[in-house]
């Protein structure tokens, strides 16, 4: 592993000199040489603020041993504006308003007041420039369309996996009933039905069913796509935009949705459970599969295994099935947050790059390092080849590291280090790598509709009543034709139309 570079005092050699009275020249101008020395060192050092988040109260002080050392390995002085995640926003819109901004700001989601100083042209359009560097040009497309603003980069992503939807399932349960993973959606039936209806656990009870669903719409977001349904908006024939729910694959995937309620291979209280007891009947062993964040899986398995340490190897986790078009996943945002350059504070394009070639460094390996485990010895121990955390909770240690990983990019990817990982750990890392090949992009995901700032939630609710009205069976096809109707003549249309016309502009 490499260490984070340390700087050497140079040692510099004087030839012996021939004259005390050289000698007492040379000390008498030593001093004043030195703080000239000094002084120029000083004034040559890259200084850049930055404004993020602390999650911990104490963050990194000044005088952080890490942050002397991500000083040292970026050669940058860095001045830290923290805020507590809580007061972010508040503090954020009170800091855009002064003019009195950092080199670099975290913004953490498209806030009205971001968007007005983006429009008012207060903030460096980053995109031309990250063909430049290392690491940022090697950005994910998708994910910098996400964060994009009208098709635009404002501000340079934090990294987070665009894979990280799929199917966390009981692998105890397959193999009781003499099955493997599904591979296609008809698959994906037949398992849930047997989980329904086979007594998977064993118990001789009919107490089981296949999946479960809370208010909560990720699932049927996800599950959606596998039948081609485009992710959110899609293009039509004409190549205009549409909602998803235009859609002949959005129907299809409604109708699986509706024989999977009527089966009572979901449970039927899906409409009103609280998500936040969304996992209890997996854990509880009702239930054989949950629709989630992959990394829902081993957290799972821990509960289980805490619970019943005679299990073995209760969960499995895959990314998607085939449907009728191929393979599709619906993917995350695959970033939280950005780091934006304002141009008061960044005023020329020679002292962006500077602030952009600061951001790069910080996605090395050594720079991640410091930024998430701290210093080898102090912090975190390498002992044959293996991982271990020293700060056992020490929170005057920890807080020495503690968000410094606040301005990372992670860009191209995780370069810090983790303690050894579970098999199903490592599973869900390839689950979320192989999942980047088939995520559907949302193509209006950077456009920024005024319509649906003011009606979006109205015209939301219309439809997510009228889905979950078709699945339990109080409308039909027909009904839900009705409830598009009513989305449209609510808002809809001029929706629709101010998103063609924006990705029309986007494409130019």
């Amino acid at each position: 592993m490499k260490k984070a570079k340390k700087s050497l005092s140079k040692k510099i050699v004087v030839p012996m000199l021939s004259t005390m009275l050289i000698a007492s020249s040379l000390a008498a101008c030593s001093n004043s040489d030195k703080a000239s020395s000094d002084e120029g060192k000083s004034s040559s050092k890259n200084q850049i603020t930055i404004m993020t988040t602390a999650y911990s109260p104490e963050p990194p002080s000044d005088d952080s041993p890490v942050l002397k050392e991500l000083e040292k390995f970026t050669d940058t002085d860095i001045k830290m504006n923290w805020v507590l995640d809580s007061a972010y926003q508040d503090k954020l819109n009170i800091t855009l308003a002064s003019g009195d901004l950092p080199h670099i700001m975290m913004i953490p989601t498209k806030i009205p007041s971001f968007l007005s100083a983006v429009r008012d042209d207060a903030f460096w359009e980053l995109g031309p420039y990250l063909k430049d560097y290392p690491n940022l040009s090697q950005a994910n497309e998708i994910t910098l369309n996400n964060s994009s603003i009208d098709g635009k980069i404002y501000g340079i992503y934090r990294a987070r996996p665009l894979g990280r939807n799929g199917v966390i399932i009981r692998k105890d349960w397959l193999k009781n009933l003499g099955l493997e993973p599904p591979k296609t959606i008809d698959e994906f039936y037949n398992v849930l039905k047997a989980f329904t209806e086979k007594d998977p656990d064993g118990d001789g009870k009919d107490d089981t069913y296949g999946m479960v669903i809370s208010k909560y719409t990720g699932p049927f977001d996800v599950m959606q796509t596998w039948f081609g349904a485009p992710n959110k908006w899609g293009e039509d024939d004409n190549g205009n935009l549409q909602p998803d729910f235009m859609t002949k694959e959005y129907m299809e995937a409604l109708k699986f949705f509706k024989k999977l309620y009527d089966e009572g291979l979901i449970n039927e209280d899906f409409a009103v459970m609280d998500p936040q007891k969304w996992g209890d009947p997996l854990l509880n062993h009702e239930a054989g599969v949950i629709v989630d964040v992959v990394d829902r899986a081993h957290r799972a398995e821990e509960d289980m295994l805490a619970a019943d340490p005679n299990l073995k190897e209760p969960i499995d986790v895959f990314g998607a099935v085939e449907g009728p078009k191929g393979m599709f996943n619906l993917p995350t945002s695959g970033y939280s947050g950005m780091l934006a350059i304002p141009k008061s504070s960044v005023k020329t394009e020679e002292d962006l790059k500077r602030v952009l070639t600061f951001i790069d460094k910080m996605s090395e390996k050594e720079a991640q390092i410091l930024a998430y485990n701290g210093l080898e010895g102090r912090h975190y121990e390498m002992k044959d080849g293996k991982f271990t955390v020293l700060t056992n909770n020490n929170e005057a240690l920890i807080n020495e590291y503690t968000d410094l990983n606040q301005f990372q990019t992670g860009i191209p990817e995780d370069r810090f280090l983790t303690e050894e990982k579970t098999p199903l750990i490592k599973k869900e890392e390839e689950v979320k790598l192989a999942n980047e090949e088939i995520v559907v992009p949302n193509p209006a995901e950077a456009l920024i509709s005024e319509v649906y700032a003011q009606k979006g939630q109205q015209l939301d609710n219309i439809i997510n009543d009228a889905r979950i009205k078709f699945i339990v069976g109080q409308i039909d096809e027909a009904g839900f034709k009705e409830a598009i109707e009513l989305w449209k003549s609510t808002g809809g249309n001029d929706y629709i139309e101010e998103i063609n016309k924006l990705y029309k502009e986007s494409q130019k």
